[in-house]
Parts: structure tokens; C-alpha cells; sequence
């Protein structure tokens, strides 16, 4: 069986699996085998990106006689002018000349694993020694990639060529995307490309000669608050990043389940918890009287308590949500009181980037079947729980081209007796295809 199958660049979880794989002794097979790829990949990883760290030897000689050597004048000069002794000399590297030189360098990084991160001695180690970090090897291999794109990759009569082309268009008044379309095949770069080298100065025309660019504003880089938010206690080990490498290690993509609120004004009042299953799309549900932790809480112990705590561990083992302050109270949501009164763990919850919804696409995406009937700007206070529902299932019973033109429903399995006790639970059935109804006078009473 071919277990080295992945392909694509690594990333910093592939990365923190190989140092966490070093740090724990693993060889770099056993590494490979984990992350499908090649063990002459990872060694090209770690020996491309082992950042060398220069020992500390006296007076910088590594030489097994550099604190107590006494030989003078082993580059040939003048006795009487030189009273130094060679090893204190920066004149010359008496390491290159000395026949009594003995190395005690450490030469173990010189078969693999490559690096000193699994020695037993590193602390008290002074001598040369490589360690991998899977941090400093991802920014170095972002720092080579962004490095190797930069500038013009086009040979001088090429770049003539180009620069003519487009600077006699643009002066006519035509846009960059009008003139690629009709000259694609003459230019060899893309529009993205063009708009770059513009932007560099490497052409003759600048972003002044363009009509919109200079309408833009630059785009703001993404906002990394390593010392406040992301440093909140109740996100510690629940990043999406960790969600990443749980999903590679401990999770599949069908026990995910995707936790959102919507509200109906800005007003305090009802609030609806909605919650999706990756593996079928089906949406649930719940109205709640505030948008409080408490309410939050008090859905998921109501699910618990009506499916039972293994069947619930089993539809819900990994929640993906936002940072919503409903879902703040991570041990409230994550533990509950087994039999014996011990507190363990029932789900394991983790939280989107700020400002990143489509981390969630799938719950974010399912809310507008929830406008069709509940228009954005209309306060949830009038509805009740059993409209709730009824909605639920005309929208679980809407047939999707993604879905294979079937409804969510459609999708659970016939075999799947949990997902079965969850539908029971909530009232939850299909509706015929040409009854279903997506529009405010749903809730009308008839």
C-alpha cells in the first residue's frame, strides 16, 4: 500500500507534526507515513530549514587545546614582534595551520535526523548544533516563496515588447482588462501580473494613468493581536488552527458540526441558535429567549438529556463557532456530570478567526433559507418554537444542486439510528417537494 499520496506544499501544522515527530524520537518513516508523504520529503524539509545556531567555544576556537595552548608564531612571523599566543590571535585562524588541531565539534546533525531538538544534552550543549522549529521554517519557506516572485521575470526585448503594448492602449483611454482580453495571447504574463509590475514601476505608465486603481484603497493586512484577543483564556488550544490539526489527526469532516447565532433587530430579546451537520447539511433550529451563554447552554443540555449522553457524544463530537460572546463559557458547553457526579467531556469546541465567516461557509450559507422566511430587520420575538421547527423542516427539505439535487434529509442514512432519535427528538420530517414554502406567510394560521 502506497502511503505517501499527499501532495501540495506543507503547511504549519504538516510542519509542527514533523517537530513534534523529532522532538518524540520518531524516525522520519514513521513522520512520513502520518502526513502521506515521502521520507526523503521530510528530510529535505528539516535539513532546507534547520536554522544553524553557532557554538560557543573559547576564545571562538573549537580546538580540544584552545583554553590551555601555549604555541606561538605558527603563521611564520617574527618572534620578538609577536609575543601573542596563536589562539588568542584574530590576525589568523591558527585552527588552519596548527597540526595539533583537534575538533570537538559535534557532528551527530550530520545523519538524521538533521538536528539536535531530540538530544539529551542541548541545554547544557555549547557546541555547533541545528535546531528545526516548525515556526521559523514555515516563515522561512513563505519568506523564499514571496522572495522568488518578486520583480520582472521577463527577459529585457520581452519586457520592451509588453511595456509598448500596453502604454499605447492605456493612453487611448482603454482599461487593463479590455486590453488583455483582445491582446491575451501576445502578453507573456497575466492580469494580475500586469496590474503588479504597474504597481512596482516597471512599467512606463503608473497607477495614476489607470482610472480606478488610484479610487482604490489598499487592502489592510490581516490583524494579528498576539498579546489580546487571540491570547483570551477560552480560546487557548481551540483556534481554528487547532480545529486544523485535530481535523488531520483525531476528526473527519462528517463529525463536524458548524454553531452559529442569528438575530432578528438589534434589540434584546429572542435569538436563534442554529446548528449544521457537515456530513448531510441538515440545519437545526432553536429558539432561544436572549442571546446569553446561559440560553446557549441550556440547548445543548436539552439535546443531551433527550439523546442521552453517548448518543450525543456521537453526533456532536467537534463544534465549530464564532466568537460570539454566547460562546464564551467553553467548560459550560464542553462538560457535563456523568453518572457519578465526575465532570467529563461531552463535545470539543473550537472558534473561527476573527472576522474569517467562511471558516463556517456552510452554516453562514444555510442562514439565507432562514431570511427567506424571516426577513433580516423583523424581530424573532413573535415566533415561537414550533415555528421554529416548521421552518426547520421546510428548509431541510429544499433539494440543492450541491447536494446531488437532493434535500438535507434526503441525505441521512437509513441505517443511522442516532441521527434518527435526534429527528424524533425535534420533530423533524420531510416535507413533499411542491409543498414546500419559503416566505413570510409561512407562519400565517390557516
Amino acid at each position: 500500500m502506497n502511503y505517501y499520496n499527499a501532495s501540495g506544499q506543507m503547511d504549519l501544522s504538516d510542519r509542527i507534526a514533523i517537530e513534534t515527530g523529532i522532538c518524540i524520537g520518531e524516525s522520519f518513516k514513521k513522520i512520513a507515513k502520518r502526513l502521506r508523504r515521502h521520507p526523503s520529503t521530510i528530510a529535505h524539509e528539516v535539513k532546507e530549514n534547520r536554522p544553524f545556531i553557532k557554538g560557543n567555544y573559547p576564545n571562538g576556537k573549537d580546538c580540544r587545546m584552545a583554553r590551555q595552548c601555549t604555541v606561538r608564531n605558527l603563521c611564520g612571523c617574527d618572534e620578538e614582534a609577536c609575543n601573542t599566543k596563536c589562539r588568542l590571535c584574530r590576525g589568523v585562524d591558527c585552527t588552519k595551520v596548527c597540526d595539533r588541531y583537534v575538533s570537538v565539534a559535534c557532528h551527530k546533525f550530520d545523519s538524521p535526523p538533521y538536528v539536535c531538538n531530540n538530544c539529551k544534552d542541548k541545554k547544557l550543549c555549547n557546541k555547533d548544533k541545528y535546531i528545526y522549529s516548525a515556526k521559523f521554517a514555515d516563515a522561512a519557506v513563505t519568506r523564499r516563496r514571496s522572495e522568488s516572485r518578486q520583480g520582472v521575470r521577463l527577459s529585457d526585448e520581452k519586457k520592451e515588447e509588453l511595456d509598448e503594448l500596453v502604454t499605447r492602449l492605456v493612453k487611448k483611454g482603454q482599461p487593463l482588462t479590455h486590453i488583455y482580453a483582445e491582446h491575451e495571447n501576445e502578453m507573456p504574463v497575466c492580469l494580475r501580473t500586469l496590474y503588479n509590475y504597474i504597481d512596482e514601476g516597471a512599467l512606463s505608465i503608473k497607477n495614476i494613468d489607470l482610472r480606478r486603481k488610484t479610487g482604490y484603497k489598499p487592502r489592510k493586512k490581516k490583524y494579528n493581536d498576539i498579546n489580546g484577543f487571540h491570547s483570551m483564556e477560552y480560546r487557548q488550544c481551540r483556534t481554528y488552527e487547532d480545529f486544523e490539526y485535530a481535523m488531520k489527526f483525531k476528526y473527519s469532516e462528517d463529525e463536524v458540526t458548524e454553531m452559529d447565532t442569528v438575530k432578528g433587530v438589534r434589540e434584546s430579546g429572542k435569538r436563534l441558535l442554529t446548528m449544521i451537520f457537515r456530513k448531510n447539511n441538515v440545519m437545526l433550529l432553536f429558539l432561544m429567549p436572549d442571546g446569553k451563554a446561559e440560553s446557549v447552554k441550556r440547548v445543548l443540555d436539552y439535546l443531551e438529556t433527550g439523546l442521552g449522553i453517548d448518543v450525543f457524544r456521537r453526533l456532536f463530537p467537534v463544534i465549530l463557532t464564532d466568537n460570539g460572546s454566547e460562546f464564551k463559557k467553553v467548560d459550560e458547553l464542553e462538560l457535563t456530570l456523568d453518572e457519578d457526579g465526575f465532570l467529563v467531556y461531552r463535545t470539543s469546541l473550537y472558534y473561527c478567526d476573527p472576522m474569517a465567516s467562511w471558516q463556517k461557509g456552510c452554516i453562514e450559507k444555510n442562514h439565507e433559507f432562514i431570511r427567506y422566511a424571516v426577513p433580516k430587520g423583523k424581530s424573532l420575538n413573535p415566533y415561537t418554537q414550533e415555528d421554529m421547527t416548521l421552518l426547520m423542516n421546510h428548509i431541510n427539505s429544499v433539494k440543492r444542486p450541491g447536494l446531488g439535487n437532493k434535500s438535507p434529509y434526503e441525505l441521512v442514512e437509513e441505517d443511522d439510528e442516532d441521527f434518527k432519535a435526534l429527528m424524533s427528538l425535534l420533530k423533524m420530517h420531510l416535507i413533499p417537494p411542491d409543498e414546500v414554502h419559503l416566505m413570510p406567510d409561512l407562519f400565517v394560521k390557516k
